[in-house]
C-alpha cells in the first residue's frame, strides 16, 4: 500500500530481460536503511519487491504481466523513476490509497502551462474511464493527483510546481506514455452493486458517493 506522495527519484542502472520477465536495478535517491529484502517499493507507480540491495541501490524482479501493463519495459540505463516506500501502519496518508497495481498506460496528449502549473491531458481507453471521476483521485507514474476534468477518452490533471520539480513528470513530453492506476474504491463499488439489493447509482448519489 502506498499514498502517491513521491519520496525521491531513482536512476535506472540496467534492465535485464530474463525470458518474458526482467530484473531491474536502480540507484536510489532515497534512504534505504529501513528497507529489507522482500519489502515493497513503488517504481513509477508499480509495486515491486526488493530482491537485493546495497546502501545506495536495490534490485527487483519484474514479471511479464507488469512489463506488459506498465512503462517499465521501456526503461533504459540513466532513466529517472519515481520512488515511494510502502506505507507503514499508522503512517500519514498525504495523497490517497495507492496499491501500486498499474491498470494501464496512458498517452500524454498535451502539456499546457497555466500560471505556475502544468495541465496534462492524458488519453485513456474507454474500459477504464468509468473508474475516473472529476475531482476524484488518480495515480500517474505513482503520483497522487486530482482529476480536474474528464472527457471522452481523456482526462486532465494539474501539476503544481512542487510536484513537477520533485517527480519525473516535468521530464515527460507530449506523446510519452505514463503509468495509470485508477482509484480502487470505484472497482469495489462496481463489483458490489449487483450483489447488494437496494444499492444502485441512485442510492450512491443520494448519499453523496457520486454525482
Amino acid at each position: 500500500m502506498f499514498t502517491g506522495i513521491i519520496q525521491g527519484s531513482g536512476k535506472v542502472k540496467r534492465l535485464t530481460m530474463k525470458g518474458a520477465d526482467a530484473v531491474l536495478e536502480i540507484e536510489a535517491g532515497i534512504d534505504l536503511t529501513d528497507i529489507s529484502i522482500g519489502d515493497s517499493i513503488a517504481v513509477s507507480g508499480a509495486c515491486l519487491t526488493v530482491t537485493a540491495k546495497t546502501p545506495t541501490a536495490f534490485t527487483t524482479d519484474v514479471s511479464a504481466e507488469t512489463l506488459a501493463k506498465t512503462t517499465l519495459q521501456l526503461l533504459k540505463a540513466g532513466d529517472k523513476v519515481n520512488l515511494e516506500k510502502s506505507l507503514k501502519v499508522g503512517g500519514f496518508v498525504g495523497g490517497h490509497f495507492v496499491l501500486g497495481h498499474v491498470d494501464t498506460t496512458g498517452r500524454i496528449l498535451s502539456k499546457t502551462q497555466k500560471s505556475g502549473s502544468i495541465i496534462f491531458a492524458i488519453e485513456i481507453g474507454d474500459g477504464l474511464s468509468r473508474y475516473i471521476v472529476e475531482k476524484g483521485s488518480i495515480a500517474i507514474d505513482g503520483v497522487s493527483l486530482t482529476v480536474n476534468k474528464l472527457e471522452k477518452g481523456r482526462f486532465y490533471v494539474n501539476i503544481i510546481p512542487h510536484t513537477a520539480e520533485n517527480t519525473t513528470l516535468l521530464l515527460k513530453k507530449e506523446a510519452d506514455l505514463v503509468n495509470i492506476e485508477t482509484d480502487v474504491l470505484g472497482k469495489y463499488v462496481e463489483k458490489l452493486l449487483p450483489a447488494s439489493p437496494g444499492i444502485d447509482k441512485n442510492f450512491l448519489a443520494k448519499h453523496g458517493f457520486m454525482e
